[in-house]
């Protein structure tokens, strides 16, 4: 029996992982493509580059908290209204947060998602 050694060589692409994080503006072109284009990328490339396991992980968190933001905040919106300001706190994270992060990947820090519940560990 022959054994093939598989070692994956790690490489730095911090341009990947900041299109990573920008990717998550196709929500509001497509309305899917901020959830599907950072889960192919992260699913890709999680074992050849380095951090995109990390970056990949926030991403998807970050998307995953604010489908759930939307799915409460809807029928939020009967009672008393409240559910439009869990719709304003969603936006204004959808807007503000992946340009921060893409930030910090470009400088090489760790992702930092405000308001993220942790789907993936």
């Amino acid at each position: 029996m022959e054994i093939i050694n598989q070692q994956i060589a790690l490489r730095e692409d911090r341009q990947l992982l900041v299109i990573t994080h920008l990717s998550q503006y196709l929500d509001f072109i497509t309305g899917f493509g901020g959830l599907i284009v950072p889960l192919v990328l992260w699913l890709t490339s999680k074992d050849s580059v380095i951090g995109m396991d990390e970056h990949g992980k926030s991403v998807i968190n970050f998307q995953l908290t604010l489908i759930l933001y939307i799915i409460i905040g809807i029928p939020g919106i009967l009672l008393f209204g409240l559910g439009i300001l869990l719709l304003i706190f969603a936006g204004i994270l959808s807007l503000v947060m992946p340009a921060i992060n893409a930030v910090r990947a470009s400088n090489g820090e760790s992702p930092s998602y405000f308001g993220t519940i942790k789907f993936i560990s």
